[in-house]
């Protein structure tokens, strides 16, 4: 019998590093049961091996409806704001043959070769951040840099017209900063954004455009079409999963390479050298090291199974720690160490399975660009306080810093593409 005494939990000492307690419990209690901040309680699976095969078993279900628990239960879990404000039809609450349907539609308008075209716009949003703060010699990484450009880049891609995206950046930071603290904030920020999406897609019905909101519209699978309040969810989901990810990426990619000079000496070169190869070991690594989704999202058993040993209920919901699994020592060599030229590196940190990010490829596109152009531009990049000044969000399912401050010399190098970039012309 195993009498190692569990580690605490969702403390703020945690959150600065859950990574040893996340040790423990891999080898302590790999699949652990335990009571999370809002109450509800959850098994936490924590070894590789089993969190894919969690990720992939459909005996899983992402449905809240298989969840054991009454409706004030039920109302704890998910996105906070999504059941009240009807967005709850997207891909991260469903299951087979209803996901399917959605996904393939959805697919259709989310192409590489969308992605590809925008390319671009990722690189002009990149250095306009950047030329906003060069002359300053000071910034905040997190505030002037990760946080504005996933936002924006997300309203260009669904079609927000110009004059309304100060609007869902400022609805998008009230989720960002309510994370830890009260569920009703978010929640009033996500009824904004649906109202806004209803009347945003009324006028894509009547006006498309070359933007992803007219191309989901238009999306049709033999015949049947997304309907309103699907378009909305997706909508939706889209922006939740696809800002704040990209946020922890840079900001959490960034504070990785301050804390590993040699490392970051490593990616300065590639980015230097037009190393197309490296930087993209490089992105994935920093995915696997310290990346910006710590738990995937909420599953919930349909049915009595066995998940490494243990006995789940049906019922019961399922957390699959990817932060843990990511570190495991049975998969990964050296996991504890940042080696951005890791080959062997079939990291979670996009999930796995039918449920695998779908926005992924913008994802790696966006952190690749924000970060190659900042140590680019900006090479003496240093940061203004130390890691134990630093604070994380708190909050279950993304881990990012709240703030980055760094410091520079100030000047401005000349903006565009760095030699590394996608689409920049090898050397």
């Amino acid at each position: 019998m195993n009498h190692t005494p569990s580690p605490e939990l969702f403390t703020w000492e945690f959150a600065t590093d859950p990574y040893p307690a996340y040790a423990s419990l891999r080898e302590h209690s790999p699949v652990h049961r335990t009571t999370l901040p809002s109450g509800v309680e959850a098994w936490l699976v924590t070894r590789y091996a089993d969190a894919r095969q969690a990720l992939a078993d459909s005996r899983l279900s992402k449905n809240p409806a298989h969840h054991a628990e009454d409706a004030h239960g039920k109302s704890r879990t998910g996105i906070p704001g999504e059941r009240s404000a009807n967005l709850m039809t997207h891909l991260l609450n469903i299951d087979p043959p209803d996901h399917t349907r959605l996904r393939r539609l959805v697919s259709k308008a989310f192409t590489p070769r969308r992605v590809a075209e925008f390319a671009p716009r990722v690189q002009e949003l990149t250095d306009h951040l950047i030329d906003g703060f060069a002359d300053r010699g000071t910034a905040d990484l997190i505030h002037d840099f990760a946080f504005p450009l996933p936002i924006y880049a997300i309203c260009d891609l669904l079609g927000v017209p110009g004059e309304d995206q100060d609007d869902f950046r400022d609805w998008a930071g009230m989720m960002i900063r309510h994370g830890g603290g009260p569920r009703g904030g978010v929640a009033r920020s996500v009824k904004r954004i649906r109202s806004y999406l209803a009347d945003l897609i009324h006028r894509k019905r009547e006006n498309p455009g070359d933007d992803l909101i007219s191309d989901l519209i238009r999306a049709s699978d033999h015949g049947e079409h997304l309907s309103e309040n699907e378009v909305a969810a997706m909508c939706f989901v889209i922006l939740f999963a696809g800002f704040e990810t990209t946020i922890n990426l840079i900001g959490n990619g960034a504070h990785a390479l301050f804390r590993n000079p040699a490392q970051r000496s490593v990616f300065q070169n590639a980015v230097d050298l037009n190393d197309h190869a490296l930087l993209d070991t490089a992105v994935e690594e920093l995915l696997r090291f310290d990346g910006p989704v710590e738990i995937a999202t909420w599953r919930y058993a349909t049915e009595a199974l066995v998940i490494g040993e243990q006995h789940i209920r049906e019922g019961d919901p399922v957390l699959v720690v990817l932060a843990a699994a990511d570190r495991d020592p049975a998969r990964f060599e050296e996991p504890d160490t940042l080696d951005l030229s890791r080959r062997d590196n079939q990291h979670l940190g996009y999930g796995h399975g039918i449920h695998y990010c779908l926005g992924a490829p913008l994802a790696r596109l966006e952190g690749r660009t924000a970060l190659a152009t900042l140590f680019h531009r900006l090479p003496d990049l240093q940061p203004a306080t130390s890691p134990d000044e630093l604070r994380w969000r708190g909050g279950l399912i993304m881990r990012g810093l709240r703030t980055l401050p760094v410091e520079f010399t100030p000047g401005r190098r000349t903006g565009g593409a760095p030699p590394g970039a996608p689409g920049a012309t090898p050397r």
